[in-house]
């Protein structure tokens, strides 16, 4: 069953009589429909009436429905108004500009804008890289999406996605002081895309692709790599693939293994799934087993794309036929960015003795994670409600700080993995458990150690 969680908190304004009993009835009756109530505050007080805000969590719109049905329908009580506290926090956008310099007087202004402005115009034009010293260029990132595979909800179109890209920059500023602007395009048109970024890139000094489906995302990501003089970084692919093989460090580590002994199933080999197949593939797993829809894949397959074909190549070293349920008999490590509930207890008691499991399905993953735990040493999902929490904002903060301080042109493996070693190092040191295999997404160390781990590599 979900949990109420503060992605669907409401608050909800009623009236209620003036009795003994009203703050004990108000709560009992959001209790006994499943609601966790998190504030209660008296906003008047009268001989005949009180009037109180009760702030809580639900499960859904649905669920918060419920809630405030239960409420209304108690004798004497009548709900005044609901507001959902997730739709308060998004009212105008989550994002503003200001200006860092005051423009007080004549003398500001001219310095700030004409005449003055137009030497510095010069400047850059005689030397184009100063660009990244005098312009916002030096720590301004795009977030850029055509809204075609946006997490958990598909292909809802650029309008749709844009509360998702202001979330992005928002982190982004938070964890490591990195302005970032969302960039929603109008088209899913590959060469639109790719022209259209192209474009617009004088202004940055790095590009974070998102939520664009598979498998246009490869060949975007790889034309505009080759296009620009800046680094292009798709964050479901790589951020998501930096964390896992972070996790997965330490995952072994509790359970005593090496990466070199382990049969590893990945289920879903879209853009997170193929970027965590190939980053692994640098630290050289004993065989990587992957899956898709129409089950494992292997070179004999005859609806293969290019993506899948250069896995095949690069994985299934017995070359395996058949299901998810099939692969996972025998198998060490189970990483799942796909579908929900596609095994349970029974398969896993199929895996080998102290078996991993990452099920990152969002927002249900693969397995339910108790049935997972019957048999499995450790596990994670990208949940935030449960222990190992694999979180791209472990990652992409840092990685850009990294990017940027080291003027970088480009990124490469080597920076992902020093990505991911920082990520599991800061969890590491003796505190490591199978219930604590990363780090807080909240712990302050973390941007930093990864932003100079990607400087450090990126001007080695």
């Amino acid at each position: 069953m979900p949990v109420p969680g503060p992605g669907y908190s409401i608050t909800i304004r009623v009236e209620a009589p003036p009795s003994a009993s009203a703050a004990g009835d108000l709560t009992s009756a959001v209790g006994r429909v499943g609601g966790v109530i998190t504030a209660f505050d008296v906003v008047e007080s009268h001989t005949d009436r009180v009037v109180v805000d009760i702030t809580c969590n639900a499960t859904s719109a649905e669920h918060a429905k419920d809630i405030t049905d239960a409420l209304d329908q108690m004798p004497g009580v009548s709900v005044r108004k609901v507001s959902d506290r997730t739709f308060l926090i998004h009212l105008g956008g989550k994002l503003e500009v200001h200006s860092k310099v005051a423009l007080r007087n004549r003398d500001d202004l001219s310095r700030a804008y004409t005449p003055g402005v137009a030497r510095v115009c010069q400047a850059i034009a005689a030397n184009p890289e100063d660009a990244r010293r005098l312009t916002i260029k030096r720590n301004t990132v795009a977030v850029v999406t055509d809204g075609s595979a946006v997490l958990g909800l598909g292909n809802i179109g650029p309008a749709a996605a844009l509360p998702v890209m202001e979330g992005k920059a928002v982190l982004f500023k938070k964890f490591a002081d990195v302005d970032a602007w969302p960039i929603v395009l109008d088209t899913q048109d590959t060469d639109e895309i790719i022209r259209t970024v192209e474009l617009i890139a004088p202004a940055y000094a790095g590009i974070n692709l998102e939520d664009i489906a598979a498998p246009r995302c490869f060949e975007i990501e790889a034309r505009l790599r080759e296009k620009l003089d800046i680094p292009v970084f798709h964050d479901d692919q790589h951020g998501t693939a930096i964390v896992v093989v972070a996790a997965l460090r330490n995952a072994l580590r509790v359970v005593g293994r090496d990466l070199a002994d382990c049969k590893i199933v990945v289920c879903g080999v879209g853009a997170a799934g193929s970027a965590i197949i190939r980053l692994l593939l640098h630290r050289g797993p004993a065989d990587i087993v992957a899956v898709d829809i129409d089950g494992i894949v292997h070179s004999e397959r005859g609806d293969l794309d290019p993506n899948l074909i250069s896995i095949a190549a690069a994985t299934n070293k017995d070359g395996m036929s058949g299901t998810l349920h099939d692969a996972l008999v025998g198998a060490d490590v189970f990483i799942g960015v796909s579908a929900p509930n596609l095994f349970g207890a029974e398969q896993v008691k199929t895996m080998a003795s102290n078996a991993i499991v990452f099920a990152l399905a969002n927002p249900d993953p693969e397995i339910d994670p108790l049935e997972a735990q019957q048999y499995a040493a450790v596990v994670a999902t990208g949940r935030s409600d449960y222990p190992n929490q694999i979180n791209n904002v472990l990652a992409f903060p840092g990685v850009f700080r990294g990017l940027l301080d080291a003027h970088a042109n480009t990124i490469t493996d080597s920076m992902l993995l020093a990505a991911a070693d920082a990520i599991a190092d800061i969890a590491d040191g003796g505190r490591i458990n199978a219930s604590f295999i990363v780090p807080s997404v909240f712990d302050a160390a973390v941007a930093p150690a990864v932003a100079e781990a990607v400087r450090k590599a990126a001007t080695a």
